[in-house]
């Protein structure tokens, strides 16, 4: 076996949940969650980021993670956009969509006319255009476009991945990659952008050095996700640009110090998933704690927040109790204008991405 590659540590926390959407009955149950330290390495190799304490044998998906963001109207615009990019660099014939979880973004383009195969062997559904196993070597299907939202930052080893999908492919075929954007996580010191289970963190450059070939790239959902749309024959070893090295603040946590950034004392959360848990649990730990968790999906509603085990609540529940003028603390500053006409704009709205 060859040695690791050497690294630099940029990050750590310990003991985070190791789902942060993976919702729980009981508030018991949720504070005794599987939970997994955070490494935050660049690898001076390569050039990734990665998570060096990552253990994939943690990652047990089942019918309890919960991470569908399309009851949003905001989100379901986001979509439209990746379909119309899907559909401007790859056209509309032989898609494949790798990962397609609760099948949302499929049966978006299948309605759109796009002819597209589904692979995730934890879809729930009854689209016989979904095939329950992972996209491999011997799956029968040549895709002229493979899509892949929000799959790779949770892939241990992302290279080989997407080594093994070109060989699954026949070599070659355009893939669209989307993934949050590294940059933009950097550059807005979003501490509650790290989760355990995003293992790999990528910026544009990371792909430049992946692929030989980029048809198109950009940024989208406000700049936090980054996506490319790249030739998977052109696929090789990224190697490390000196002059490329990740700026990464020496600052990075400061908003989570209690005495810097204080919290509201009756402080509210709008937003149960994935930001919205980092964020409590580290203010949390900071002697700083979240009143009420607001969330638009019925799913999460009436469940609990692994680690902190708070209870998610409707807004139609969790908004008639608090007191006019309160602070609400929005996760996502995209949602920003949905959330006050949902709310009556009665709140004082503070974007935890815009402090």
């Amino acid at each position: 076996m060859n040695p690791p590659n050497p690294t630099r540590l940029l990050y750590e926390q310990a003991q985070l949940p190791v789902f942060q959407n993976r919702m729980y009955d009981t508030r018991e149950e949720a504070v005794a969650c599987p939970k997994g330290d955070l490494q935050l390495v660049e690898d001076l190799t390569t050039g990734l980021v990665y998570n060096a304490a990552f253990n994939a044998d943690l990652m047990v998906y089942d019918e309890h993670y919960q991470n569908e963001q399309g009851v949003s109207a905001l989100f379901q615009r986001h979509l439209d956009a990746v379909a119309q990019i899907v559909d401007r660099a790859m056209g509309s014939d032989a898609i494949v969509e790798i990962g397609c979880g609760k099948g949302f973004f499929l049966e978006l383009l299948l309605a759109r006319g796009v002819d597209i195969t589904g692979f995730d062997p934890t879809y729930e559904g009854a689209n016989s255009r979904v095939v329950k196993k992972y996209f491999e070597p011997g799956s029968g299907i040549r895709a002229k476009g493979l899509v892949l939202r929000h799959v790779l930052e949770h892939i241990k080893n992302p290279f080989g991945f997407l080594s093994r999908l070109k060989e699954a492919n026949g070599g070659g075929g355009l893939i669209y990659i989307e993934v949050p954007c590294f940059t933009w996580i950097c550059e807005n010191k979003a501490w509650y952008d790290l989760f355990y289970e995003h293992v790999n963190y990528f910026r544009s450059t990371d792909f430049e050095r992946m692929f030989g070939s980029i048809v198109e790239t950009g940024h989208l959902f406000g700049g936090q996700y980054l996506y490319v749309v790249a030739d998977l024959a052109t696929l090789h070893t990224p190697q490390r640009d000196p002059l490329d090295a990740v700026s990464f603040p020496p600052n990075f946590a400061a908003s989570v110090d209690a005495h810097a950034h204080p919290l509201a004392s009756d402080a509210a959360i709008w937003g149960g998933a994935s930001k919205g848990v980092i964020f409590a649990l580290l203010k949390s730990r900071a002697g700083q704690h979240v009143a009420t968790v607001i969330d638009i999906n019925p799913a999460k509603q009436g469940k609990y927040l692994p680690s902190t085990g708070l209870l998610v609540q409707s807004p139609a529940e969790a908004l008639p109790s608090l007191p006019i003028g309160s602070t609400i603390y929005v996760m996502n500053s995209n949602y920003l204008e949905e959330i006050k006409k949902m709310s009556n704009n009665a709140f004082n709205y503070v974007g935890v991405d815009h402090e």
